[in-house]
Parts: C-alpha cells; sequence; structure tokens
C-alpha cells in the first residue's frame, strides 16, 4: 500500500476552484483500486476544503498540519493558544499587514482584503485562491465578526518584507512564516504563519504512523512553498510544471500543469494506478492520452 498526498489549490484543481480536471479524478481512483490510499494535503482549512470530501479521499492533513484526519478518526488537532492570536493579528495589523484566519470552520478576512487584492501584483496559487474566494463571496466573513472560535492559521498578504520584520522578530520562536515565491518583477508579498508546533511533514508523519508505513512508500504533489515541509516527508516527491521554481528543485519528479493533466501523468509515470470498472465506466482509459 502506498500513501499518497496531495496539495488543493494549483495542484488537484486550478487555483481556488473545486472541481479536479477528469483525468484526475480518474488517476485517484485508478490509484484506489490499486489498494492505495490518496489524501488531501492542503493549508485549507476543513471548512474550505470540504466541497473536494465529495470526491472520497481517505483522510486529510489540513491547516497546513494542524488538524489531521484518516478516515473519519481524528489524529491531531492542535489549534493556537489565544493569547497568541491576539498578539499576532495586532503585530500584523500594526504593520499594515492584511490577514485571514483560519479556524476550522469559518475563514474570517480583513474587510478591505478585497481592495488591495484586486490592485496587487501576484501570481502564485494561493494568490489566486484568495482573489477568487473574495470574489465568489465564499463564505469569509468580516473579521470583526470573529467568535473567539480556536485558531490554526493566519495568512499573510502585503506590500513588501519590510512590514513583516517586526512579526518575525516577535513571532518566529513560535510561528514560521511560510512566504510564497514572489516573481521577479516583484508584486503581493504573501504566505501563512504556521505553528512551530505541526506542519504538512509532520502530518504526512503522522499519517504514515497510523498506516504502518514507510516512507519509501509515500509519494507527495504540490506546487508551493507551503507545500515544502510535505517534499520534504515523503518518499516520492512531485511539483507542478505551475510550481514554485524553488519548490521544484526539491522534488523527484515535476509534470504537467493542474491544467495539462499533470496529477493523472504523475500517478502513471509512478505506477500508482490500474484501471478498473465502476457503474459500467471504465475508469483510467483516457490516462494513456496524458502520458
Amino acid at each position: 500500500m502506498k500513501l499518497i498526498f496531495l496539495d488543493i489549490d494549483g495542484t488537484l484543481v486550478p487555483a481556488g476552484t473545486n472541481v479536479p480536471p477528469d483525468s484526475a479524478l480518474a488517476a485517484i481512483r485508478g490509484a484506489q483500486a490499486a489498494g492505495n490510499r490518496v489524501f488531501l494535503c492542503t493549508g485549507r482549512n476543513y471548512a474550505m476544503l470540504k466541497p473536494l470530501l465529495v470526491y472520497g479521499f481517505d483522510g486529510m492533513v489540513a491547516s497546513a498540519g494542524g488538524y489531521v484526519m484518516a478516515g473519519d478518526e481524528v489524529l491531531y488537532d492542535q489549534p493556537m493558544p489565544a493569547e497568541d492570536y491576539q498578539e499576532t493579528v495586532s503585530l500584523l495589523h500594526k504593520n499594515g499587514v492584511f490577514c485571514t484566519v483560519e479556524t476550522k470552520n469559518t475563514t474570517y478576512g480583513d474587510e478591505n482584503l478585497s481592495d488591495f487584492l484586486s490592485t496587487a501584483k501576484g501570481d502564485n496559487s494561493e494568490i489566486e485562491r484568495w482573489r477568487r474566494a473574495l470574489k465568489d463571496q465564499l463564505d469569509i466573513r468580516p473579521l470583526s465578526q470573529y467568535q473567539q472560535e480556536p485558531v490554526y492559521k493566519v495568512v499573510i498578504m502585503c506590500q513588501n518584507m519590510e512590514q513583516l520584520k517586526e512579526p518575525m522578530a516577535k513571532l518566529s520562536d513560535r510561528y514560521e512564516f511560510v512566504v510564497q515565491e514572489v516573481a521577479a518583477h516583484g508584486g503581493c508579498i504573501n504566505g501563512e504563519l504556521i505553528s512551530r508546533a505541526f506542519d504538512k511533514g509532520r502530518g504526512v508523519q503522522r499519517m504514515m504512523e497510523h498506516f504502518h508505513v514507510t516512507k519509501e512508500d509515500t509519494y507527495g504533489f504540490g506546487d508551493s512553498m507551503n507545500d515544502l515541509a510535505m517534499v520534504k516527508a515523503v518518499g516520492t516527491s512531485v511539483c507542478m510544471a505551475n510550481g514554485a521554481k524553488t519548490l521544484m528543485q526539491q522534488c523527484t519528479l515535476t509534470v504537467p500543469s493542474v491544467d495539462e493533466d499533470g496529477l493523472a501523468f504523475g500517478f502513471k509515470q509512478l505506477g500508482l494506478l490500474k484501471l478498473f470498472k465502476e457503474k459500467g465506466i471504465l475508469y483510467g482509459i483516457g490516462l494513456s492520452q496524458v502520458c
């Protein structure tokens, strides 16, 4: 049995959407039919990944590793201390940094974040995800409505690294600032504050221990710098062609982009799937066309 971990935005789906390409779904079903297990491994919280659960994943590493489930069993659940939340958001706002705050079931955002993103330059999958989420009004509530629920992650967006200097100095002992790769022409600085108690890689390790699988039998697919811990934790790491160049250099294999059947290409290249029939439909039949 192999364990396969999939980032969502820019890997499983075009950034900011919830519908995988047909080829990706066929590959996932084919991998499961071969006896493997396929997991979401994402920075999204439970609420924002929930629409994808209809596709029958075997579990999730959510909130960048802060919430981990195998099937219906919770393996790890570690929100940030309440006092850390207050300090973090106050420091970020003091320095003009825009925030979204993610609890398990709700995402809150600064009221003027949409205006900032409409003019900010940025072309990575995380920026595009937030642009689409705000445009489509996908249940992102104003930060003023935050009800003191446990917070797992804070997403940050600003114009330059200087704005993060003070927050980094005061918070880096407890939180890693995972900043996305920025295009050479500059643009919006965006990233995440992730507790040093967890990350995607340690979420992968928890799943390995639960299923008694060694690193050699694990595979991770990603595209952005918040996937770095995941690709370092697995035995075989895969970067999408639309991904960050720095991440690509850390991976075993690069596959076509999410829009070019890259996931199916990778699954077939790595021998992770087989053809199978369900309700009269033969799945995997078209995968040879993308390899």
